[in-house]
């Protein structure tokens, strides 16, 4: 019987894995409702910023001018960006899950993911992410986004390993499915139990 690949690497999402959504559209919903907008009329701005924004082409204020302070408001921008930040929240089960399966197994763990550079930045601070993720290829520093599959090609690259080393932990199903058409083993990450149970049963117990 011939021995399976080992896993040296994680590839991993932040937002909906290791942390709440940074801007997703609840939280979008929510910033409506607290600061009196037209929640239809931002939603359809942000769509039509968010790839310029994410790929780290508008800064942060750049973005809200677009979206939000196209007209005059009864709030600052600061007091937006303070709103925006404090929706995050960590997954803390998982968030342990990973830096165990780290020291265990002594792997690479890598984040690829869709993030303005500002929240990003802050997100990373915030949870000490950094503490257990060796790099990471954010858009807003590679330029390009999931389900690009180029930003995976980018990630193999820095890390260093084949594909079939790499397990990928991602709460989208297409962005899953775009790594595993690279011959990365992907997990469509539900809930802690879940995830922890599929990485198991691919060789990463926790002892």
């Amino acid at each position: 019987m011939n021995n399976p690949v080992p896993v040296t690497t994680l590839f991993l999402d932040i937002g909906g894995v290791l942390l709440t959504n940074a801007w997703g559209h609840e939280s979008r919903r929510l910033a409506a409702d607290f600061f009196h907008l037209d929640y239809s009329d931002i939603d359809y701005r942000h769509h039509l910023t968010q790839v310029t924004y994410e790929e780290g082409k508008l800064t942060l204020d750049e973005y809200l001018n677009l979206v939000v302070f196209y007209q005059k408001r009864t709030f600052t921008s600061d007091q937006f960006r303070e709103f925006m930040f404090a929706q995050s929240s960590p997954h803390l089960e998982m968030i342990g899950l990973i830096r165990k399966l780290k020291e265990q197994y002594l792997l690479k763990v890598a984040v690829i993911n869709n993030e303005g550079r500002e929240m990003n930045e802050y997100r990373i601070k915030k949870f000490q992410l950094n503490q257990f993720v060796d790099f990471f290829i954010s858009s807003c520093f590679v330029h390009f986004r999931k389900p690009d599959a180029d930003i995976f090609k980018l990630a193999l690259d820095i890390a260093q390993v084949p594909a079939g080393q790499v397990i990928y932990i991602e709460d989208m199903q297409m962005f899953a499915d775009v790594a595993s058409d690279l011959g990365i083993r992907s997990i469509r990450h539900k809930n802690y139990l879940s995830t922890s149970k599929e990485l198991a049963s691919m060789g990463l117990k926790i002892k």
